[in-house]
């Protein structure tokens, strides 16, 4: 029976989230927990990837972090981002956040429509005079690099940003009881055998998101009990409505 799950990443910022639906429905506690957070890179480490901004004419965003990194480095360099640089972005979400730093305008931000890398490239490849920068994490997979170097476009990769793990508190270890665990990522695979480095699962059930953190699961000999997405369950709420409606009816 599962009574309680642990959902590692930050509480949804709306009430109308399906997870909360699935709460009501099955009568279980979701606590919203993040295993891992986000730090920028100093401009002193930044500076060693012999990286110059401003040698670029257009900027490629896959994520807020990627943003508000970009314009912290920009901050702390001195450096005056000109007006005519231009932005692509993965989703309208994150165009739109460009707002925070910059005046919006259309004719310099671009963005995909299906939140997929995939559908941003061909805008980039009718922008292909551009000189590409592309802040990245330090854990990041090769899909988008590929993609840049099939269409032949001038781009080079930079780390702006890591993950690293969000350390419990001692008495978060001492009260830690989950029937499920939810994951989104390696990193928080990583940071749960760092925080718990006696964690025995016997009867936790283990959720993830994606197949490089079901792998990861799978790498540190845990049990895999869920894996999203899959062509029927796109997300990892539909995963889950599926699997509590299997085992709790």
């Amino acid at each position: 029976m599962i009574k309680k799950i642990l959902v590692s990443q930050p509480k949804p910022a709306s009430d109308k989230s399906p997870y909360f639906d699935l709460a009501e429905r099955f009568d279980v506690e979701l606590v919203f927990r993040p295993f891992i957070k986000v730090e920028g890179i100093s401009s002193k480490e930044f500076r060693q990837q012999k990286v110059n901004m401003l040698d670029y004419t257009a900027v490629v965003f896959t994520s807020r972090h990627a943003i508000d990194n970009y314009f912290k480095l920009a901050k702390e360099l001195r450096l005056t981002i000109p007006e005519d640089m231009k932005y692509f972005c993965v989703t309208e979400t994150i165009a739109l956040y460009i707002q925070k730093y910059v005046q919006y305008r259309k004719r310099k931000v671009f963005f995909g429509s299906t939140g997929k890398i995939d559908d941003l490239i061909p805008t980039m490849v009718k922008h292909k005079g551009e000189k590409y920068l592309v802040p990245m994490s330090d854990v990041h997979n090769s899909n988008l690099t590929g993609l840049l170097d099939s269409k032949k476009l001038n781009y080079t990769e930079c780390v702006m940003y890591r993950t690293v793990s969000n350390d419990f508190t001692q008495e978060e270890v001492d009260t830690f009881d989950y029937d499920m665990l939810v994951f989104f990522s390696p990193a928080g695979i990583d940071s749960l055998i760092k925080n718990f480095p006696d964690f025995n699962q016997k009867n936790t059930a283990i959720a993830t998101f994606g197949p490089a953190t079901a792998k990861a699961v799978k790498d540190a000999v845990l049990r895999l009990d869920l894996e999203a997405p899959t062509e029927k369950y796109p997300s990892m709420t539909s995963a889950l409505l599926h699997y509590l409606n299997e085992i709790q009816g």
